[in-house]
Formats: structure tokens, sequence, C-alpha cells
């Protein structure tokens, strides 16, 4: 990016480097983008942020408010990205039935496709002193006896952790499906502040489980559990360690379609039972599925014991191992997984299982909310607009 805004260097031999946004595309016209954003920036390390483009599936991007570099740039939420803030990601309505979990949370710059077919980001802070809360969610919370929002955090957090841990709970998702694939996901306003605080604590756990970022002690982190420590360990036919050809992804995930459009493969998955070593996962199969599968990179390396329902976890209309495998064919991606790519979706499998082993809590929260829930006051009607001159 820095030489792509260098004005000495032309857009030609940036284009033999293929180096930033030099390609003409439907009505992007690369030299007439570029003269523009020269004359008004300078290469800035700031602008280069982490974004969320699918649920656990992250990349670097050059970030400006200057059209038409990014074709939709978002002002008002990069201005939101700042540390001690993170958002809840949710959408108006989905488009199938089969969408899964509705809400997921990041602190990164959330990508408009974040979730199918687009992305609310919602954030705890309005401003670094300003909580994101309505004057009668405001009120909720005043009701229940607990600081001034805007000027404790803790309090700021609650209603969104709150809404993390009830999103997450398969009795929420099975009661309310109609519901929440047309509107606005709801959840239940607890109506005292122990249980408010109860259930935003399930939410911190939801929400570290949700953010790679985070190290999860007994998931990601120390001493692994039992179940979780067998769970998409990196293997190859004949046993010893991978080599780069072994991390090659070619079991046909994903390909090129029109207009650099990554279209999804069938792959190669083969479905089992839990084999010896597993035993402490298949302890826990009322949660993770029945039977277990080994996804495959390629014909000979996998990832052993992915259980039904960690493969399955589908977030946002997005099946998430799924969906991270299809940009990652080599010929899509023009290389191997390096090492840490393959133990990151290793992680991410171990992140999703943890959810799923959290059903029980999250369920019994979700019932315990729903019980002793209170309405949320509505905001009074805005003022008429009737007998104003134009």
């Amino acid at each position: 990016m820095k030489r792509y805004f260098d004005p000495a260097i032309d857009i030609a031999t940036l284009r033999t480097e293929a180096v930033g946004p030099v390609e003409d595309m439907a009505r992007f016209n690369a030299t007439a983008a570029r003269e523009r954003i020269l004359s008004r920036e300078r290469f800035s390390e700031q602008a280069i942020r982490k974004i969320a483009i699918y649920p656990y599936d992250f990349r670097w991007g050059y970030h400006t408010n200057v059209r038409p570099i990014w074709n939709e740039p978002r002002p008002e939420l990069v201005a939101r990205v700042f540390e001690g803030n993170g958002f809840v990601v949710t959408r108006l309505r989905s488009r199938r039935q089969d969408e899964g979990v509705p809400l997921v949370w990041t602190t990164s710059l959330a990508g408009h496709h974040l979730l199918d077919p687009n992305s609310c980001p919602l954030p705890i802070f309005a401003a670094r002193a300003r909580a994101n809360l309505s004057t009668p969610a405001r009120a909720w919370l005043a009701s229940l006896g607990l600081p001034d929002p805007d000027a404790n955090r803790d309090t700021a957090a609650l209603p969104w952790m709150h809404a993390l841990a009830v999103g997450y709970a398969p009795a929420w998702l099975a009661e309310n499906e109609a519901g929440i694939r047309q509107d606005w996901p709801r959840v239940p306003l607890p109506g005292s502040a122990a249980l408010l605080r109860a259930s935003a604590a399930l939410g911190a756990r939801v929400a570290a489980l949700l953010d790679p970022d985070t190290p999860v002690p007994g998931v990601t982190a120390g001493d692994i559990g039992p179940a979780l420590r067998a769970i998409a360990v990196p293997a190859k036919r004949g046993g010893g360690p991978m080599g780069e050809d072994d991390r090659a992804v070619t079991a046909g995930w994903g390909r090129a379609g029109k207009e650099s459009a990554v279209m999804p493969g069938r792959g190669r998955i083969t479905s089992c039972d839990y084999a010896a070593g597993e035993e402490a996962t298949a302890a826990r199969a009322a949660l993770l599925g029945p039977r277990t599968n080994d996804i495959f990179l390629n014909a000979d390396a996998f990832w052993r014991n992915v259980p039904d329902a960690v493969w399955g976890f589908t977030i946002g209309g997005y099946q998430v191992l799924k969906k991270w495998l299809s940009y990652r064919e080599r010929p899509l991606l023009g290389r191997a997984l390096t090492p840490g790519e393959v133990r990151y979706a290793r992680d991410v499998a171990r992140r999703l299982a943890a959810l799923r082993l959290m059903s029980p809590e999250l369920d019994a929260n979700y019932r315990a909310c729903a019980a002793a829930h209170v309405p949320l006051d509505p905001l009074p009607p805005a003022p008429s607009r009737e007998g104003r001159g134009s």
C-alpha cells in the first residue's frame, strides 16, 4: 500500500506487481480511483485494519472513507472500532431456514456480509464515554439499581453480553425460530440485577469463544479438557508430521466463480464412529453429535474427529468450518496452509464444541430470564410534522 500511495509509481507498474486495487471492475475505474485518493490522502498505517469477513474468518485490509476505493465505506462504524469496544453483530432478517445462530461477536471491523445476507454491527459504546443504550434501556438498568452505564463500563456491557447468552441458547432458537427468521432477534430482559449479571457472565464466555484473539483456558490455552483435546487433531494417512504438500487444501471445498466470487464445493468428508482415544468426546455425544467426521485437506491429510454438531455449526447462514475451508483451496489461496492455519482450524473446531457444551447452561439461563422478564417501555412517539412549512 505504500507503493500504491507513491505518486512516482505509475499504475501500469502496480498492475504488473498486483499492488492495490489496480484492475477495472464493473463501475470501478482503477486509474480514476487512484488519482482521487492520491489527491486526498497519504498512506497511513492506522488504516490497515483487521476485518471480520465471515464468522472466525478475518482478513487484513486498508480501509479508507474515500470512494470508490471502498464502494461503501462506513465511517460511523470505523469510528467505533477502538480498544475496549466490541460489537454484537446481527441482521434484520434471514433468507433461509437453516441460518443457525443470528448473532456473532467481534472486536474487529465488521464486514458487510459477516452474516448473510448482511450485517448490522451494534457497538457496546457509541463513543468512548457514551454507552450505546436507548433511553428505555437505561431506565430498565436504573430500575434494577445498576450504576450509570456511561460511567460504569461493566453496566454498559451487561445488556449486550446478556443478548449473546440468550442468542446462543438452543432452546431460544428452537422456540422463536419463525420470529428470528423474519425480524430482529428479540431477547427477554431479566427483572433482577442478579439474573442479568449471571446471564451476562455466560455471554462473556460466549464472546471469548467467538473471538479467536482471546485465549480460552481449557479450550485453546492451558490444560485442554479431554473432550476437546481429541477434537480436530491434524493427521495424515500413514502418520507422521504434515509437510507443506500435506497442508495444501485440494479436496474441492471451493472454486473460483464469476467476478472473483468463491463458490463452495462438496469437499471430502468421512463420517465415522468415535474411535479409541476419543472416548471423552464420545461421552458428550448428546451435545456434540452421535457420530464424528474426518475433514480432509487433500487425499491424505485431514482433521480427525470433528463431531457432527461441530461440523454443522452455523452462524448467520454460514456453516463455519466449511465456509472457512472454501476460501483456502490452494488455487484460490495461492499456497498451502501454514502450520499455524492448520492449528487455527483445530482451535475453531474446539471453540465451536465448547459453545455446544455450554448448551445446558445457556438453556437454563434463557428459561430463567424468560420466566422473570420485564417489558421494555417504548420510546415516546416522534413529534408530528403536520402543519410545518416546506
